[in-house]
């Protein structure tokens, strides 16, 4: 029969994911890998309003780190709030007024062309004897 792990014992999701967990005497996991779930789920306590040094003595991690961890969430966050969605019918309608101006610019050319050669006098052929 297999025994349920103490989960109070170790933080949570630091069972799902850990590579290497080994308990410390003081009944905390030291996780030597963090994957990225595990942080976050760390970082959203934190920023939930947890205290950091409680949150640091139950995870195992020093409150440095975790402070470090919480400003790089904050700036990712910040960065993707940022950053634009484009629709692509806006991309199709710049693509079409793009292409609008374009064509404007060459039948321009071509009136003033052919402006130019309704103005030249016609072109005197001399003959070869």
């Amino acid at each position: 029969m297999l025994k349920k792990a103490d989960s109070k014992a170790i933080a949570p999701d630091a069972q799902e994911g850990a590579r290497s967990a080994t308990e410390s005497a003081s009944g905390a996991a030291e996780v030597k890998r963090w994957s990225t779930g595990r942080k976050r789920s760390v970082v959203l306590r934190l920023l939930r309003g947890e205290p950091v040094d409680a949150v640091s003595r139950e995870v195992g991690v020093t409150i440095a780190e975790l402070e470090q961890w919480r400003e790089l969430a904050l700036a990712g966050m910040e960065a993707g709030l940022k950053a634009r969605t484009t629709d692509p019918l806006q991309a199709r309608l710049n693509d079409a007024v793009r292409r609008v101006g374009e064509l404007s610019m060459e039948v321009e050319i071509l009136r003033k062309e052919r402006e130019l050669q309704a103005r030249r006098p016609l072109s005197v052929r001399r003959s070869s004897t």
